[in-house]
């Protein structure tokens, strides 16, 4: 089965969708990464933090979650979280400098 909003792993258009699923300092960060620039160290961080998140690295084609497809897939991931919005901003920083080392290296 084929769902158009299936991707290999999760994909900067959903971003904006996921504004609205947790708190006040979930929607800054969101906002932070959905405005950031396409290849930006924000975006990429963002992106990251949300493949480890929503386990895209384990999804495959015949998944109940590539089924559903990733904006309800990373909804889902951002529900069941049990960590606070503050901790999910320390994923997303944690990520960055990953990103940064990952990108010096290119």
């Amino acid at each position: 089965m084929f769902n158009s909003d299936t991707d290999l792993l999760f994909p900067p258009r959903v971003i904006p969708d996921l504004r609205d699923s947790r708190g006040k300092t979930w929607r800054k960060i969101v906002t932070r990464a959905a405005a950031a620039q396409e290849g930006s160290v924000e975006k990429l961080a963002f992106l990251l933090m949300m493949v480890r998140l929503s386990g895209c690295a384990s999804c495959s084609a015949d998944s109940f979650r590539a089924m559903q497809g990733c904006t309800s897939c990373a909804k889902q991931a951002l529900k069941r979280y049990r960590g606070s919005d503050e901790e999910l901003v320390a994923l997303f920083e944690q990520a960055i400098p990953e990103v940064k080392q990952h990108s010096e290296k290119q």
